[in-house]
């Protein structure tokens, strides 16, 4: 067994033995993860550890994978009756007085659909979870639907699906799939795994019991699938919430598989997330911060409707991980807020430890399902790069990353010392590059792609005689942002440049002015609160921009309407933005 710290038993059910394996306390609620084809119950072991420390979490290798034993004959072995007992005994024997919170992925959500529909399994499930593997009596239903009131569409749509399941088809022909699992197939499989679906290579998965598991499995399509897609059953409808993950990419299964499942399971939850098929290995945290955050739920009585986040964007951001720098006020603030109520999960980081608590306290306040608040100085390399094991080690891979920590420096060319210069290109722009490099490597390293943005100004196009060091750092981090946009597109990872404008945030406060005492600098910036403060500009909608940008794909992005214009001068009227830069500042 490769689970750390899992304790194991064995269930006797229907002749055969099940491999049963627990982590965590068992007087928390019972999250039991049923996995698909043709894997093991190490299919689940990173997701399993990630929830060990709030729930009772069980995994059980399927009948015939494993170390399971399989049924004799192989023939008849493998229907979902038969299944549904093993997951009946398995419940009984880790859970015997409360009921289970079952999670499926591939065949193992295959089964979760038959186990949550069916009269006998009714008091036993509190709440099911299906990724990527949907119930064949709906199945059955979607594909009758579309042959009986056929439309170009629906036509469209079941030539897609049925060129999705190519392998459904193979794996019906005669012994051919044994022999291929248990020659070259079954040898080249974990290296296919790692190149077509960026499955991390190591950690103990797949097991060495795979050419056998694969063989075995056969048998849950050839024992299940035909039959149930000619005769699908009438009142195949789920009896607990259900939370359904979509994997936008899943090269085996359609989205528009599940168009009309409402009508089959009322209280439903739908997650999507860009990603491929083998999300319990890709994405665990996600997949884990949605798993842990329906069971809990569901165990306080929410509603299922009222158990995820409804802010903008929540179907693209929920559950992912969000990293803002600057966020103890101002812009990263917001930004922080408006992802938590799209229900991602927050770092908040920042130089101001009390600020970052607090946005992080907030952000879990307003609806994200977890927020953390971090402590560094952008500008310290070694420090982001223990800040960014911390993060990979204890909340996982950042999904959304946000550079907008950054410093306010005016003053003549002249009375700007080279200390003043290194103060600001050491947060302005060498923070960005360190953010970019190190958690950005994070991002290409995982395979799943990803989306930074930087926080550059619109002074980075905008030339100004009083802001020589602002404008030459915020330059430098949109021509980064162009940059890595390029190099990183190939992977998945967009990048976005923020140009925000006049902003009504606490920058102006604390803003230096190179060459003016301590008194001037005070009235000086004083007054420029002032003026900010009359523009009133608010950050949020500056937070709203970055969730478009990142939703969008969009490379630069001003904010605000001089922002805008100055952009659109910048291309198409050069010489009049020179003009405006030899004023003198209104100060």
């Amino acid at each position: 067994m490769n689970i750390e710290g899992a304790r194991e038993r064995w269930v006797r059910t229907g002749g055969v033995e099940l491999c049963v394996a627990e982590l965590g306390d068992a007087s928390q609620p019972t999250v039991l993860l049923v996995h698909g084809y043709p894997d093991s119950k190490e299919v689940w072991s990173e997701v399993a550890e990630r929830l060990a420390d709030r729930f009772h979490v069980v995994l059980y290798d399927v009948r015939g994978h494993g170390r399971s034993t399989a049924p004799a004959p192989l023939r008849g072995g493998f229907t979902l009756e038969k299944l549904t007992d093993d997951f009946l005994a398995v419940a009984d024997a880790v859970s015997p007085d409360r009921p289970v919170h079952l999670v499926g992925h591939d065949w193992g959500s295959v089964q979760g659909w038959e186990f949550a529909t069916v009269e006998r399994t009714e008091g036993r499930i509190a709440s099911f979870t299906s990724m990527s593997g949907p119930s064949l009596d709906h199945f059955g239903h979607w594909i009758k639907s579309r042959m009986s009131r056929p439309t170009p569409r629906k036509v469209a749509q079941l030539f897609g699906q049925g060129a999705k399941s190519w392998y459904v088809y193979m794996l019906h022909t005669p012994v051919l799939p044994e022999l291929a699992w248990r020659g070259p197939l079954g040898k080249r499989w974990p290296k296919m795994l790692e190149r077509l679906e960026n499955v991390p290579s190591g950690g103990g998965y797949p097991t060495a019991s795979l050419p056998q598991d694969a063989s075995h499995g056969a048998w849950l399509y050839r024992d299940n699938v035909r039959a149930r897609l000619r005769r699908p059953r009438p009142d195949a409808y789920a009896h607990v919430p259900v939370q359904l993950i979509t994997p936008l990419d899943d090269v085996f299964l359609s989205p528009k598989l599940y168009a009309e499942l409402e009508h089959w399971a009322p209280q439903l939850v739908r997650r999507t997330l860009p990603a491929k098929h083998w999300v319990p290995r890709t994405r665990p945290d996600q997949v884990a911060a949605w798993i842990g955050e329906f069971v809990r739920a569901n165990e306080d009585g929410i509603p299922a409707k009222e158990a995820v986040a409804t802010g903008p964007y929540a179907d693209r951001f929920g559950g992912q991980l969000v990293l803002v720098t600057g966020a103890a006020s101002g812009i990263g603030r917001a930004t922080a807020f408006a992802f938590a109520e799209a229900g991602a999960r927050i770092v908040a980081v920042d130089r101001d430890a009390e600020g970052a608590m607090r946005t992080a306290e907030m952000a879990r306040l307003i609806g994200a399902p977890e927020a953390w608040g971090e402590v560094v100085d952008v500008s310290d390399e070694q420090a982001m790069e223990k800040l960014a094991e911390k993060v990979a080690t204890e909340y996982g891979v950042v999904d959304v990353l946000v550079n907008n920590a950054g410093i306010g420096l005016s003053g003549s060319f002249f009375d700007t010392t080279a200390e003043d210069w290194k103060k600001v290109l050491d947060v302005n722009l060498w923070g960005v590059i360190h953010g970019c490099r190190i958690f950005g490597k994070q991002m290409a390293e995982r395979g799943q792609g990803g989306h930074i943005v930087n926080t550059a100004s619109a002074a980075a196009y905008q030339p100004s005689r009083a802001l020589p060091a602002y404008s030459t750092s915020k330059a430098a981090v949109l021509m980064l942002s162009e940059c890595l946009r390029a190099e990183l597109a190939g992977q998945g990872i967009g990048v976005s440049a923020i140009c925000p404008g006049l902003v009504n945030t606490n920058i102006t406060s604390t803003t230096r002015f190179a060459g003016a005492d301590a008194t001037e600098e005070k009235r000086l910036q004083k007054k420029t609160s002032r003026l900010y403060g009359l523009r009133n500009f608010p950050p949020e909608k500056v937070a709203s921009a970055i969730l478009r940008a990142v939703v969008k794909n969009r490379a630069v992005v001003p904010v605000t309407p001089e922002a805008r214009g100055a952009h659109l001068m910048s291309r198409f009227a050069p010489r009049t933005l020179r003009a405006i830069a030899r004023l003198e500042p209104p100060l």
